[in-house]
């Protein structure tokens, strides 16, 4: 860790930061698309799928209706909970450097717009609830934001927002970041932010290319 030592707790979010699960995000679009009768899209539509609320990716590339958006997001939720949720991987060096984030006592939190529930269940089965303080996702009504998560979890971590950073792959978790108040740490290793070129449209304080490059901002 850097000498500055301000960082006192570090939120992650979730899809595209902990662990890749592309894979059951969109085989489970690709489901709720042949229910609703809806056109195929490319590869890197899908992709984008991955990481925003799924009934504002339905209005935003179907042009859906409210209603018809969350009648497309039950049937997502439901696919994905029972045929798709662990079809996922642990990003490398995650484990070692929560571990090691652990011992140094740094408290951590997962903030992700995935339902909270789903949430707690992957990270449950991929062991990484273990060094959680916190852990907070979406409510099943939809009425949290991002911001709105991350500042539960610094409420419940106890922390002063000047030594919180979030840590996330998106413009998306930037913005979230931004309007609670707390630092961000950009990765590049998930489906947004790309290594060779990031693009990051809001204030961060630093790039991560691998997870233990965030020790470097803290």
């Amino acid at each position: 860790m850097s000498s500055n030592n301000k960082i006192q707790a570090l939120l992650f979010d979730l899809d595209g930061t902990l662990l890749n699960t592309q894979d059951g995000i969109i085989c489970s679009v690709k489901y709720t698309m042949q229910t609703l009768n809806l056109p195929e899209i490319g590869d890197d539509e899908l992709c984008s799928f991955v990481g925003p609320p799924i009934q504002d990716s339905l209005r935003n590339h179907f042009g859906l209706s409210m209603e018809e958006a969350q009648s497309g997001a039950e049937i997502f939720r439901n696919y994905y909970q029972h045929e798709a949720l662990y079809r996922a991987y642990v990003y490398e060096g995650v484990m070692d450097f929560l571990d090691y984030l652990k011992h140094h006592d740094i408290k951590m939190a997962v903030a992700t717009y995935k339902r909270e529930d789903y949430a707690i269940q992957i990270l449950n089965y991929f062991g990484i609830t273990q060094f959680c303080d916190v852990i907070h996702g979406a409510d099943n009504e939809n009425k949290l934001t991002k911001a709105d998560i991350v500042e539960i979890c610094v409420y419940e971590l106890g922390c002063d927002k000047k030594s919180v950073a979030l840590v996330g792959d998106t413009n998306h978790d930037a913005i979230g970041a931004m309007k609670a108040g707390v630092s961000f740490i950009a990765v590049t290793w998930g489906f947004g932010y790309k290594r060779n070129n990031p693009q990051i449209e809001y204030p961060y304080i630093g790039i991560a290319n691998e997870m233990r490059d965030i020790g470097k901002f803290i």
